[in-house]
């Protein structure tokens, strides 16, 4: 395959019984660190298993690092480290035990095992706690347990599933400074999937936003942003409907709302200087303005509405 990616998908359908999961993904990810978001029954967790070669796909290919996620999943697991959404500890087992049990299930020698998993111990912050039994561990603690146990044989892709979740505040900014080192040190991918739209934005440089089974946006988050939207709201007096037509005259969509306020979005070749001169040439002061790109809020629901306007143009008329 050209243009080989860190995660590739050709066509690719997984389907169990009659009903088909992912639906004809294509794209290739390429991303330091890449974001997964849908809705819940998106095919999120469907996607993670399948490429780490749980689901055999019933059509089309997966590859991660140019390997087959079917016919090379063996291979793809020593090279993957992954963090479940879902607790499955070994509860009697101290911290240092179970995260050395899974070095060694991952291809690790014994001695090397051992070393690497105090190290990663030590880095997440667990190492004073490194004897004690994992079930007594707090929520906090056992989270970041699975993410030592994913980064302890050193792999070149880490999936995290929902690494925040159930998190205090304090807990939730000590997981997401981890995820930004790993990311900053560059060494390892990672490919994390979260409902939360902050855990994404502060961490990820790439997004695949998937819906009812199908990539709904796949892109470059700052690329995005960098786009041709630009939000802008104003605060006016004097404006009238007049103002508004000469402003959708020079490209820009409006939407004005009582009190003389204004959303815009405005392209890139409009500066504020063009909307001072039409305010200026019809009496209308403008009192305030704030000017914004896009979020990944933004970018999430106009994937979401962009889907929605492909899906009714899919469905032929009276099939509903």
């Amino acid at each position: 395959m050209s243009n080989m990616g860190i995660i590739d998908l050709d066509g690719l359908e997984v389907r169990f019984g009659n009903r088909t999961v992912l639906n004809g993904l294509t794209g290739t990810l390429q991303g330091q660190a890449i974001g997964l978001l849908g809705p819940n029954g998106a095919g999120k967790s469907t996607l993670i298993n399948t490429l780490l070669g749980f689901h055999e796909p019933s059509k089309g290919r997966a590859h991660v690092f140019g390997l087959d996620t079917h016919r090379d999943r063996a291979r793809i697991r020593g090279s993957v480290g992954y963090m479940p959404e879902n607790d499955s500890f070994i509860g009697n087992m101290s911290g240092v035990r179970f995260v050395r049990y899974m070095a060694e299930l991952a291809g690790l020698p014994a001695k090397e095992a051992l070393e690497r998993t105090h190290e990663a111990l030590f880095y997440v912050g667990l190492g004073e706690v490194r004897y004690r039994k994992v079930n007594s561990y707090s929520l906090g603690m056992k989270q970041l347990i699975k993410l030592a146990q994913a980064l302890v044989h050193g792999p070149r892709l880490l999936i995290l599933d929902e690494p925040t979740n159930g998190l205090d505040p304090m807990a939730r900014q000590r997981m997401i400074q981890l995820i930004q080192e790993i990311r900053k040190e560059g060494s390892i991918r990672m490919l994390i999937s979260s409902h939360l739209l902050r855990d994404i934005d502060e961490t990820c440089d790439e997004v695949l936003i998937l819906k009812d089974g199908r990539i709904a946006a796949l892109c470059n988050i700052e690329e995005e942003r960098r786009s041709n939207r630009s939000f802008m709201e104003l605060e006016t007096v004097g404006a009238t409907e007049r103002f508004s037509v000469s402003i959708r005259g020079l490209g820009c969509e409006c939407a004005c709302f009582p009190g003389g306020r204004i959303k815009l979005v405005i392209p890139d070749h409009i500066e504020a200087r063009d909307l001072y001169s039409i305010a200026s040439a019809q009496g209308v002061q403008i009192r305030r303005m704030n000017q914004r790109r896009d979020s990944l809020e933004d970018i999430f629901l106009r994937a979401m509405e962009n889907d929605l306007e492909n899906n009714q143009e899919r469905t032929p008329r009276g099939s509903l």
